[in-house]
Parts: C-alpha cells; structure tokens; sequence
C-alpha cells in the first residue's frame, strides 16, 4: 500500500513539473516574457510566452494572500499582464489592462506586480491585456483555502489544469495586424487546444496529444480555464460526467453533468471520478457559436483520459457527446442550472438596488475613412459599442489620470440607460441604428452602492452572444432571458437567492443578462466583451468606483515602478 501511494506520488510529481508546475508554492514569481519556437499542426512558429512555456506557469495562492509577481519584458512589443478575477482590493494599479490602469510594460522594461487574494477561492487564470498577445500570454492561478480550512465538497486525490485555447498557423501579430487593417473580421483560428495541444484529430499531432494518466477509483479536481480569444466552447469526458463545485473562484452547489459550456473569461472547478472501466477516453472541446452570420473555428480538440493498469485499451477512443454548435438551449440550459454556495458568499445578494445601469451590446458600422477599403458590411467598418457608445483607449491611462486629476483623458458621460431605445431584438432594423457614438466615457460610481446592470444584446449588423468581464469585483448573475428585457416582468424571475457569484457573464444572443453586486472597491476598473475582436472593436467602459470613508476604503497610492507612458 505504502509503495502504491509513492509511486503514485512520483507520477503527479512528474506531471506537474512536465507542464511547468513547481513542487513547491512561493509568494514571489518571476515571469519574463520572452519570444519561444512552438510547433503545432507540422509547422514551427515564433510565438511570445513567459518563461518559454505555452501555456505559461501555474501561480498558487492561498485565500487571503499576497503574492509579487516580477514582470520582465523581454518580447518585442509593449506588453501588459492581467489578473483575470483577482479582485485587487483598493490596488487597481496591478490589475493590469492597458491604457486603463496602466501603460504598458515597453521591450527592456519590468513591472513588480502586488496581487492581492481576498474573498477568491478556486481558479482564476492570468493573461496578457494589451492588442492580441494573450493568445500565448496566458496561465492558471490556484487559489487555495486558508490553511486548516478543507474544501466544500470531497478533497480530490490530484489537481489538473486544462486550459482551452485557440492556435493560428500565422503569426499571432499578423493576425492582429491584418485584422485592423482591413476593418473586418479577423481570419478564424486553425485549431482549439486543450493545454497547447490540438489533439489526435490533427495532423502531426498525435505524439503530443495532452494525456491524463488516472487510478481507477481516483477523483481529479479539472481547473479548466477558456483561454479562448473569440469561441464560447462545450467540453466534455467521453463515458464520464462531470460534477461541478465553483466557477470563477467562488464555489457552487455540487452540478453533475455530462457538458459543460464554458466563454471565454469563465473558469470552472470541476471534480472527475476515474469511475469507468480500465481504458483510453476522450476528452474533447468544440464552439459553441450562435449567429449564422459569424464565421468561427469549428474544429474539435482532444485530449485523453489514461486509465493506469494492466490492460489492452480500445484502439480507437470514442468521443463525448458535445452539444450542436449553435445548440443556444443547451448552452443557457447549462448556465441556468448552475447555483451559488450561500454559505460562502462574501456578501449577500443586495436586494435594494441604489444603482441601475442599463446597457446595449452591439456589433455596429462606421464609414470607412477616405481613401482606405474596409472590409466591414457594404464596405463600411466593423465597430461595437455599449450604449452605442464605441470606446477609444486613450494615450495615457485612465487611473493615471483620475488619481492625478489630469484633465481630457476621459469623460464622464456614460449613460445609465441606452440613448436610442427601439425593438432591440427585430429581425431586421433601420441601417442608422447601426453608427455608434466614439468615445472615451466612464461611469463613476459612489462607493458601497448596491449595482444593477442589465446587459441588452441588440440583432445590430449580427446578434451574438456576448461574455461581459467586470475587472475589481465579482458579481452574481442574477438572470438571463431572451428578447428585449422586461423592467416589470422579467425582475420577477430572479434568482436572488443562490446565484452564482462569478466575474464573466455570458449574454444569450438577442437576450439579457442581470447581474447584481456591491460597489465596496475603490479605483478604475474596466467592463468589457471577452470576445477580443469585439473588445478591439469598441465593446467596452470603465467603471470608477470613488474612495469611501473609512481607511480601508480608500484607492492605495501607486507603486513606484508604475510603467511610464
């Protein structure tokens, strides 16, 4: 038995330092972003990573810590690193998106980055927030509970990163670079990866396809991030369930299911019981994709399911039952299922609301400028916009500016409410509606305010659905419904009672989404779609929650390596 559990030990041991993991945790990280050559589907590529490794290093914390991370640049380009759901209590000065709450870290230069873990516990991941670089610029963050505190369902026997993403033949950049140029739609990814690996449906591929060895008896805790740049995916484990326990670092009532359907922004924890017979499975992904009129990725990623022991496995692995691509029923049937720990809430529900914010999500048009083609609808060029607002980046960074009272950087005009009201949902609707606004509007809100936000999809140029990120909090989603959003129907069928607590919303197409939180977080802090073409294209705000009164609901003051602009 004693020599069973070490040889089991040794075989986790090897895995984890296989993808990058180290067997020890550290509250300092170094990551240097540097230029490695990665070979996917028979071709090899320069692409950016930290630390040489796609997908990058593993941080580990435990609920409540502080931990340094010590950003290096050594890439080509500017660079910036987000903590995607760490909440950064009081210090948006490291959350990272850029011209937001910094300018970006230039070739040479370096950033010592504070995250500061408070109420998260689960997984969030990390990636880059500047242009497209986190296509490779991305990793995972384990967030354990306090010492002595054990877990609100079974202890797994092991950990398992899957991290799904999106691989481009072409060089990420020339993506990205073409992309704007054109001012169309960007060209769709050649292949989904499950830990930077396409899987055994691909050519050359097969050889390092990601492998899970499990025990038979076993059960694995799956932390499973969508790293995707532009697919909402469903995942699942051939001839296995899977039995979800939180999502975006906050814990949920035990969900058994054999999908799940994942944006991207979103990460799952989900348990795995090795409970089949001895043999080779598959677990695979694919799109989810809504809107007849977007072109995606419809490619299926494998990985495979390992069963250790004595045995002749099938030749053949057949895979999971996946929904149908645009199966929306199925997506939201998943998501409606899903439900919050009360017991584990940071703060209640709130139920009277001092703060209502409504607000549009559109793919829209602009002229193209004289003497340029675009490729957008009858030659015009792509935007989106909320409340027909199409935000512009400023050139210095917001937070920057709000903490220095620098004037003409940013206004403070974004509305509560949309400015055009009209059947948001029609099939078809009048091309004028299509020109948003250009801007650079924020909304600023009163600290300890009770928030209501109500995501309107709009059938503008292509309804779609849309994964809305708040930066600095989490928030519960409280509903979703499709059609245009009913103020005296629809608030009737919230959950106000075991929500999820989660920090990406997915926004059913030519649907609604509510979400709910308390505003208890000084700083700058930035809303937008986890769809990079849409966030590239304008589909974004900022939020500035003002100081409080007393001294821990203050904005901290800046560090002083702040990256210059």
């Amino acid at each position: 038995m004693w020599l069973g559990r070490k040889i089991f030990f040794l075989q986790a041991l090897w895995y984890f330092s296989s993808i990058g993991v180290s067997s020890h945790r550290l509250n300092e990280y170094k990551f240097v972003v540097k230029e490695a050559h990665y070979t996917r589907l028979c071709s090899t590529k320069t692409i950016l990573t930290v630390n040489g490794k796609f997908p990058g290093p593993i941080i580990r914390a435990y609920k409540g810590e502080t931990v340094y991370v010590n950003v290096r640049n050594k890439g080509k380009f500017n660079i910036t690193l987000h903590w995607h759901g760490v909440k950064q209590p009081s210090n948006p000065w490291s959350d990272g998106p850029e011209y937001i709450t910094q300018c970006p870290i230039k070739p040479g230069g370096k950033f010592r980055q504070k995250l500061i873990f408070s109420v998260e516990e689960g997984t969030v991941w990390w990636h880059a927030h500047s242009d497209w670089a986190r296509a490779t610029v991305h990793g995972p963050i384990f967030v354990y509970p306090r010492k002595g505190t054990p877990y609100p369902f079974p202890k797994p026997n092991a950990e398992v990163p899957i991290i799904l993403g999106e691989w481009w033949k072409s060089e990420i950049k020339d993506v990205y670079d073409e992309f704007i140029r054109t001012r169309g739609t960007p060209n769709d990814s050649d292949a989904i990866t499950i830990n930077g690996q396409p899987g055994d449906l691909f050519p050359c591929s097969e050889s390092k396809t990601f492998k899970l060895n499990v025990h038979h008896g076993k059960a694995y805790l799956l932390r499973i991030v969508n790293a995707a740049m532009n697919l909402v995916l469903f995942f699942s484990v051939s001839k296995h369930n899977l039995t979800v326990v939180g999502a975006d670092a906050s814990y949920t009532k035990p969900l058994t299911r054999d999908y799940i359907c994942i944006s991207p922004g979103q990460t799952v924890d989900a348990l795995l019981y090795a409970n089949q017979v001895p043999d080779n499975y598959y677990m695979a992904a694919r799109a989810y994709s809504s809107s007849p009129l977007v072109g995606f990725d419809n490619t299926t990623t494998t990985a495979r399911l390992h069963y250790s022991g004595n045995y002749t496995p099938t030749s053949s692995p057949s895979l999971p039952y996946l929904p149908y691509y645009n199966d929306t029923n199925a997506a939201f049937d998943y998501y409606r299922s899903i439900r919050g720990l009360p017991e584990t809430y940071p703060y209640k529900v709130p139920i009277n609301i001092t703060t209502h914010i409504v607000s549009t999500l559109s793919v829209n048009t602009l002229p193209c400028p004289e003497g340029q083609t675009c490729e957008g609808p009858n030659g015009t060029r792509l935007a989106a916009s909320m409340n027909n607002i199409s935000f512009e980046a400023p050139s210095i960074d917001i937070l920057e500016a709000y903490y220095y009272h620098i004037n003409g950087v940013f206004g403070r005009g974004f509305p509560s409410f949309p400015p055009l009201v009209f059947n948001f949902t029609a099939e078809y609707l009048p091309l004028i509606l299509e020109i948003p606004k250009r801007g650079t509007k924020v909304k600023v809100i009163k600290y300890g305010s009770t928030v209501e936000i109500v995501f309107q999809g709009t059938n503008l140029v292509a309804g779609i659905d849309h994964p809305m990120h708040l930066h600095g909090t989490s928030f519960y989603a409280v509903g979703y419904g499709f059609g245009n959003f009913d103020k005296h129907k629809d608030p009737m069928k919230y959950n106000l009672i075991d929500p999820p607590l989660i920090n990406t919303v997915l926004v059913p197409i030519n649907g609604w989404a509510t979400i709910r939180y308390r505003a208890g977080n000084p700083g700058v802090w930035f809303m937008h779609c986890h769809f990079d073409r849409h966030l590239s294209w304008g589909m974004e705000t900022v939020f500035i929650v003002m100081n409080g009164e007393g001294p821990d609901e203050k904005l901290l003051p800046p560090p002083e390596d702040m990256p210059p602009c």
